[in-house]
């Protein structure tokens, strides 16, 4: 074995911790993909605060994650999708509309390469950023939102930013085509009145987990795919759309949500869509029991993944 003082650098220093080592890279030139940690929370959760660390530990449990998934790509996808990780974006969290601008130009800089930005929350408010900067190379974006809250609150004029009116600014600045895009899994209890009433003021259609319940898998993602058939769409996951049984990790969990085998299934049925941009939010590493929310978290930006892997094959 040689020496430490023979080997060459790439054998000595070892590079930063990547989702599922892809290659490390802020150079979105021929990226199809690209993730983006947003290690950003508002802090303004009464008892439960820690979001901020979820990009590191959805990266440290992709480790789980293997390269072949043999029913849907039996190859190398992210290495054919040229994806790579772009690491963290620098900035300091409670500092909103700073962190947010740096959450947007970073974004931006890979969607106008044509990369496709999958970014890693924090909590849901670093949707909103992300959401611009797609809306600037993509017009007529439209949403679609897995969450048990709408994220559409109403704004409070002193208190413009936290973690419920993410969606409420992406309306009201025309960010996203709110005739078309849905938010679903909602359930329990809100802090509010007239939440859901709020979020169809705004245009937007909802799907309750009870609507999807008695609807069906089936029939749901049908409307899903014909509504949103040809059109840029902004994805967002939200990790408490999954019940605490299988996500207790996160910052506003809700009984009765989705189970993991639903989750996942639920985006393998997205295929076909033109996902423009992605995030995958609201894990909280110091809620978790033995990091299963951040494996979850990791597994389905890997199912993201393969979408944008899918979508760009069927294009070639």
């Amino acid at each position: 074995m040689a020496s430490p003082a023979d080997q060459p650098d790439s054998a000595l220093f070892q590079l930063p911790m990547t989702f599922m080592g892809l290659p490390y890279s802020t150079d979105a030139a021929g990226a199809g993909a690209a993730i983006l940690g947003c290690p950003f929370d508002c802090g303004t959760h009464p008892f439960r605060v820690g979001a901020r660390q979820g990009p590191q530990a959805i990266r440290e449990q992709s480790g789980l994650i293997r390269r072949y998934q043999s029913e849907i790509a039996d190859t190398d996808a992210l290495t054919e999708l040229g994806a790579i990780d772009a690491g963290d974006v620098r900035l300091v969290p409670s500092r909103a509309e700073e962190s947010f601008d740096a959450i947007e130009e970073a974004a931006y800089r890979l969607v106008s390469a044509g990369t496709v930005p999958v970014g890693f929350g924090g909590d849901g408010s670093v949707s909103l950023p992300l959401v611009r900067a797609a809306s600037r190379v993509h017009t007529d974006l439209t949403l679609l939102h897995f969450d048990s809250h709408t994220d559409s609150y109403e704004v409070d004029p002193v208190h413009r930013y936290d973690a419920a009116t993410q969606f409420a600014h992406a309306a009201l600045e025309q960010r996203v085509r709110v005739t078309g895009s849905y938010h679903i899994g909602l359930r329990g209890s809100t802090t509010r009145q007239g939440v859901y009433a709020r979020t169809k003021e705004l245009g937007y259609s909802i799907i309750t987990m009870r609507d999807f319940m008695d609807r069906g898998h089936a029939d749901v993602l049908d409307e899903l795919r014909e509504t949103l058939a040809g059109r840029p769409v902004y994805l967002s996951w939200d990790m408490d759309v999954f019940d605490p049984s299988c996500a207790p990790g996160v910052c506003t969990p809700a009984w009765g949500g989705f189970l993991a085998r639903e989750g996942l299934e639920i985006v393998r049925d997205l295929a076909g869509l033109n996902i423009a941009a992605a995030d995958v939010n609201t894990v909280s590493p110091p809620h978790d029991i033995n990091g299963m929310t951040a494996f979850l978290a990791a597994a389905m930006t890997y199912e993201i993944l393969l979408l944008i892997w899918r979508a760009r094959r069927r294009a070639a």
